[in-house]
């Protein structure tokens, strides 16, 4: 009895096993079909993405209370185009010099004998950005105005044709001394309008100040539109700007504020800290009397500034030079230069190769380069 019920149960098993293996079968294709269609529907994501790595980016985010990656579209950034400068449209930078400086005019000369040691594309009027506060400083101090008198800085000295950032706020109050120092040391632009519009007669009267003084000095090549140089119109050359740096060098109050490293300033309840913009005047190894940065697009990278070098009293002029910190370079490659010379000079037009020491370079474009406006 017992054999005929084992059999039985053991052929039950036997009948329902097929469909035990069926219901498997189904399960794992079910599955199966699951995971087919779960990576179809993400081959289309994983394919974006691979065909638009740089154009999208992953992440991770909450979608209806779960976690789902998302891809989102990315502007890539337009390539940055060259800026040309004032220089670049005159082919001054295709000009070469022995010393393979970055500017593309430079201006040396002795100050007391007005020897010129070196010179290259001199004569060329170009933009000069914030070297014209020289300017504007030499005339402030000549026209003998009240520095302790207290100016106030409003909306008419806002840069509205650069967009320039600056820290003192409209309504800033601060002595004519106080702005005087900075526009010089450390180029503010606000300091150098208000410095402009105090002036009697207002910024008018001072633009044609400064016109007039420059006719005096002899700077032919010279023409101002403001007293901050945001504008392109300020144009100069090395030469005049080399006379410019003498009658200021003569002016004690311009050589201590142009030289300051840095100084502080009371602007309201706020205490404000600059810097120069020319980090050679805190060098033990550097010896400046003056000096006086600059740069727009238009005029490039510009640094005017008087040494004693070797004993001797230089004028340094560069202008439209490329790279942050291609003017105080080209400053040390000129001194490296000048410590070389020796007392005998004599005539001599650089052509290839590095100058005998002792003798003066000039070096210049075509002399059909028009001056640029």
């Amino acid at each position: 009895m017992f054999k005929f019920a084992l059999a039985a149960a053991i052929s039950m098993m036997l009948m329902f096993e097929p469909a035990v293996a069926e219901a498997k079968s189904k399960s794992k294709g079910r599955a199966g079909t699951v995971k087919r269609v779960k990576a179809k529907r993400a081959e289309p994501a994983k394919l974006i993405a691979k065909e638009n790595r740089g154009h999208m980016v992953r992440r991770v985010a909450m979608v209806h209370g779960k976690r789902r990656v998302v891809y989102q579209n990315v502007r890539r950034a337009a390539p940055a185009l060259a800026i040309l400068s004032a220089g670049d449209l005159a082919g001054l930078n295709r000009t070469a010099d022995p010393l393979e400086l970055r500017s593309s005019v430079a201006y040396v000369l002795d100050q007391t004998s007005s020897e010129v040691l070196f010179e290259k594309n001199s004569t060329v009027a170009l933009p000069i950005a914030s070297i014209t506060k020289l300017m504007t400083g030499l005339l402030v101090v000549q026209a003998h105005q009240d520095l302790d008198e207290v100016l106030t800085v409003t909306d008419a000295d806002v840069d509205r044709h650069k967009y320039t950032s600056s820290r003192l706020a409209v309504g800033t109050r601060m002595t004519r001394g106080n702005l005087l120092h900075i526009a010089l040391m450390s180029s503010e632009n606000r300091a150098a309008a208000a410095l402009g519009r105090n002036y009697p007669g207002g910024i008018e009267a001072f633009v044609t100040a400064m016109n007039a003084k420059a006719r005096e000095l002899g700077m032919n090549d010279t023409h101002y539109v403001d007293s901050s140089g945001l504008s392109s119109q300020n144009v100069s050359s090395a030469r005049d700007l080399a006379r410019l740096v003498m009658t200021a060098h003569q002016e004690p109050l311009l050589r201590q504020y142009t030289t300051d490293p840095n100084y502080v300033v009371q602007a309201g309840n706020r205490s404000l800290q600059y810097s120069n913009t020319n980090y050679l005047v805190a060098l033990p190894d550097w010896n400046i009397g003056l000096q006086k940065t600059g740069f727009i697009n238009e005029a490039g990278r510009c640094l005017v500034m008087q040494a004693m070098i070797q004993g001797r009293n230089v004028v340094m002029v560069f202008l439209d030079s490329k790279g942050k910190q291609s003017r105080t370079a080209d400053a040390g490659r000129m001194r490296r230069w000048l410590e070389a010379l020796k007392p005998a000079t004599m005539p001599a037009t650089a052509a290839a190769g590095v100058p005998a020491a002792g003798a003066p370079v000039t070096v210049s474009a075509s002399a059909a380069v028009p001056a640029v406006q």
